[in-house]
């Protein structure tokens, strides 16, 4: 158990170090982050620069223009830190100043409107060095403000700047422990950091994913995405404005019957929604509660789980929403375009349990309200039962008695729709089933998983899978 220093005690730790040398730049909240060091003594040593360039034209001079006139982006923050990096690389000699590691700490926010209608984000993060012979680092952080006032934002804000600061010196070497520490003085419900991103030969062992996975496994964020290619992305980049089209899962591994239900669910849900795929985002969410349903979270297999997905194509939402009113919620505060959700027969059985929905104080009535908001639209794949072959879809399932009648106003009116064109031999496929025979090593779940797939499995070992031994390795 480590002792958590303040912000003073940090700062202060920082100045002391002779060989930590660089710059403040922050754009948007005032100098917020540089007063500790100032405040805690010894900075001469430590502040090269501090500056805060905040009006436009003025920024737009050192930093160049942005487009749309957009200043809090991630893009405006790396220029900061990239040229401000620069600058010392320009003015300050290596040759007089041995040992030193050079640093720029950048921000550029917007706090709380006078309205309080927008409570205010930002961009926030950190270029350089662990040695003074190496490249440089960047760790970069978006945050989004709780606090409905401006004041108590900027002293967040300065808390978390010092944070990111010690942070990067002292815990470069375990992200772990410097994403923990970014909340020292610092209470989850007063900020979010929603996404982060290592970067740097300090960093060059890091997968940002798994990063992404202790902000929602910490409580310092409700959702994560990355794209296929494994980038951590900002929410509201994906999401804002769009039409989006979500299939839950657990994907553990994906099979066919997942994209089927998938492919088939989204065709129907453009012609619905009038939209084309490129207007729409297509998100494959994995929850937290299902990746720890067999205890603590398995990195090792999370990982399995969202490798394949990126090797077709798919981008991944990590979420805390266990229930799907939530996920919705979640979606509409981004967007006012059309919603839909794939799911099969079990998951939206679930969605009607009332058990799942005490803690509201409307019930499954207010649940219900904000699940099927603005026209959202459940896509239901059939599931065929392995004992008796039943096919259950929305025409026969089976609510409990006090909940029909209110079933049969969600089907009526288009709310829960069936995906037709479903292909009925992937109906016999159960991914529990295949996960076994993967790990007994028992053939014959090939052909059930998408193309390249099983290669996958078998080449990397995922999900317990082990090369079967045979007599001419011995002979």
């Amino acid at each position: 158990m480590y002792q958590k220093l303040t912000p003073k005690q940090k700062a202060l730790t920082i100045n002391l170090d002779p060989t930590i040398y660089g710059t403040f730049a922050e754009i948007g909240a005032g100098q917020e982050t540089v007063r500790h060091f100032f405040r805690a003594g010894g900075a001469s040593g430590t502040i090269a620069k501090a500056m805060s360039a905040y009006d436009k034209d003025f920024s737009d001079a050192i930093y160049g223009k942005e487009v749309k006139n957009r200043y809090v982006t991630q893009n405006r923050l790396r220029k900061m830190l990239r040229y401000e990096v620069a600058l010392i690389e320009e003015r300050i000699s290596r040759e007089n100043n041995p040992n030193r590691k050079f640093f720029s700490y950048a921000n550029t926010v917007t706090t709380i409107n006078f309205d309080k209608t927008l409570k205010g984000h930002g961009w926030v993060g950190i270029r350089f060095q662990v040695c003074e012979n190496e490249d440089y680092n960047e760790i970069v952080i978006h945050v989004k403000f709780k606090e409905n006032d401006a004041t108590l934002q900027q002293e967040t804000l300065g808390n978390l700047g010092v944070n990111l600061i010690f942070g990067a010196f002292t815990y470069y070497d375990n992200p772990r422990r410097l994403i923990e520490s970014l909340y020292d003085d610092v209470a989850t419900d007063n900020l979010e950091i929603d996404m982060i991103d290592f970067s740097g030969p300090a960093f060059a062992y890091v997968d940002n994913r798994l990063m992404s996975l202790q902000l929602v496994k910490n409580g310092m964020t409700d959702a994560v995405i990355f794209n296929s290619e494994g980038n951590n992305m900002l929410p509201a980049d994906i999401l804002y404005k769009r039409n989006i089209f979500a299939v839950r899962g657990s994907f553990r591994p994906v099979t066919k019957v997942n994209i089927d239900m998938l492919r088939n669910g989204l065709d129907m849900f453009l012609k619905d929604a009038i939209c084309t795929q490129e207007e729409t985002e297509v998100l494959i969410e994995i929850t937290i509660s299902n990746l720890r349903a067999d205890g603590d979270i398995d990195e090792r297999d999370f990982m399995d789980r969202v490798d394949i997905l990126g090797r077709l194509g798919y981008t991944v939402i990590i979420s805390n929403f266990s229930e799907y009113y939530r996920l919705i919620d979640y979606f509409s505060s981004y967007t006012n375009g059309n919603i839909g959700v794939a799911m099969g027969v079990n998951n939206l059985l679930m969605v009607f349990e009332e058990k799942y929905y005490k803690d509201l104080s409307g019930g499954i009535l207010e649940a219900f309200g904000k699940f099927f908001r603005n026209g959202m639209r459940v896509y239901l794949y059939p599931y065929k039962d392995p004992e008796t072959h039943e096919l259950l879809d929305s025409s026969n399932l089976r609510v409990e008695e006090n909940l029909k009648e209110l079933y049969k106003y969600f089907k009526l009116n288009n709310r829960i729709v069936d995906i037709k064109n479903y292909n009925p031999e992937f109906l016999e496929i159960y991914s529990r089933e295949i996960l076994k025979k993967i790990a007994c090593n028992i053939k014959g779940w090939e052909n059930q998983v998408p193309e390249g797939v099983a290669e996958m499995i078998k080449e990397r070992g995922m999900f317990g899978y082990k090369e079967e031994f045979s007599l001419k390795q011995f002979s």
